[in-house]
């Protein structure tokens, strides 16, 4: 990205905050930022104002807060900002001014419109268009009648006299102009966009994946089974614990299952409390941060995913790297990662036989688990830096032709 003797190109970066506590998506335009000021100059518009030197520290991401301009694009009362979540007038007016000084805008929060073209990492797969979209992804059950009637009128009114009045384009519009440039995290996600929008201008680009491991004193359980992530209804956990279950009572052996998330208070949260008492082989452990969550990962042999519709699943790359064997569904991009069809599974029953199989065939679970060896490295820090540092400098490589 060297440009020396050059004019800095200003460059626009649209993410949604760092207020809440650090998670996989905050990776992504943080490491952006890092690598842009090295040669760019660059402004962040969040839709609030943080500190954003605590969020660096606490990453360790070089970032260089004194050179980084940082504009809030929502509006400060309570009352306009919900009504700026359901169109967002204000943030796209906002994005707008400062995209006119911009050479280069991107956003990492899904689709924005900066008023001209841009490129746009997916970010939350349930927040990417409408309430049909995420229906479709999730294969809910179609609109019917009177729901079906006050959806369309919703999506006519909104499209047609809304929108165009505020000046504000629709995630759908954006999609289907051809100068836009959309990331998808997948190539799951590709098909699912591609499946209900149609065809648009887009590249795969990962995610980033900063887990390493360092500890070498952590003892591996031999049965032990890992969970690690939120831990709510669409995690499916009750489904893993269904899985372990059935694998104790098919094989006779003593699988033991460890689930490390935040137990945040809730009917769900509760109910599963109350199943895991029932079931000693199970333990909660609340959330693992830092060296408590690499000595989880690190302390099992293997792991279970059950969600579907994952657009990617950073934590699988997590178990990989960790030398845990991850069992996941044959749906979503969690495959992607893993990409061993050994290792993933249509039903629960399939996942039983694929988890009992790991423990008793000690030549298949090898093979497999140097498979998963050989694909944490394409998914380590430095394939990831490699990539982002390609794709960043394509991007502004492609402005200087223009």
């Amino acid at each position: 990205m060297e440009q020396t003797g050059k004019k800095k190109k200003r460059v626009l970066v649209y993410y949604k905050d760092f207020i809440s506590s650090i998670g996989g998506g905050r990776f992504l335009p943080l490491l952006f930022i890092a690598e842009l000021q090295k040669t760019c100059e660059v402004t962040l518009a969040l839709n609030v104002v943080s500190d954003l030197e605590p969020v660096a520290k606490t990453t360790g991401i070089p970032l260089d807060c004194s050179r980084l301009k940082i504009v809030q694009v929502m509006p400060d009362r309570e009352f306009l900002r919900k009504l700026d979540f359901i169109i967002p007038f204000f943030r796209v007016r906002q994005l707008k001014k400062l995209s006119r000084d911009a050479d280069v805008c991107i956003s990492a929060a899904n689709m924005i419109d900066f008023g001209k073209p841009a490129h746009h990492f997916v970010f939350i797969l349930s927040q990417f268009g409408d309430n049909a979209f995420t229906d479709y992804f999730r294969h809910a059950p179609p609109k019917k009648g009177l729901a079906l009637f006050k959806r369309k009128l919703r999506t006519f009114v909104a499209e047609n006299f809304l929108r165009p009045l505020l000046g504000v384009r629709s995630p759908r519009k954006i999609i289907a102009d051809p100068r836009e440039h959309i990331y998808p995290t997948s190539r799951y996600v590709s098909d699912v966009i591609r499946g209900y929008y149609g065809p648009f201008n887009g590249t795969v680009f990962y995610p980033p994946t900063i887990f390493e491991t360092t500890l070498k004193d952590v003892e591996r359980f031999p049965l032990q089974v890992n969970y690690l992530g939120r831990i709510s209804q669409e995690k499916c956990i009750e489904d893993i614990v269904l899985i372990v279950e059935q694998a104790r009572k098919l094989s006779g052996l003593d699988f033991t299952l460890k689930i490390a998330g935040n137990l945040v208070e809730s009917p769900y949260v509760d109910r599963l409390k109350q199943n895991v008492a029932e079931k000693p082989w199970i333990q909660l452990l609340g959330a693992a941060y830092g060296e408590d969550k690499e000595r989880f990962l690190l302390s099992g042999t293997f792991a279970i995913h059950a969600e579907r519709d994952e657009a990617f699943g950073i934590v699988i790359t997590e178990y990989l790297k960790a030398g845990c064997i991850p069992i996941v569904p044959d749906e979503g991009g969690t495959g992607e990662i893993v990409d061993s069809p050994a290792l993933t599974y249509h039903t629960n029953d399939d996942a039983v036989r694929i988890l009992v199989r790991l423990y008793q065939d000690k030549a298949f679970r090898e093979e497999q688990l140097a498979h998963c060896m050989e694909r944490a490295g394409m998914f380590s820090l430095r394939a990831y830096m490699e990539s982002q540092r390609r794709l960043l400098e394509g991007i502004l490589a492609e402005k200087e032709e223009k």
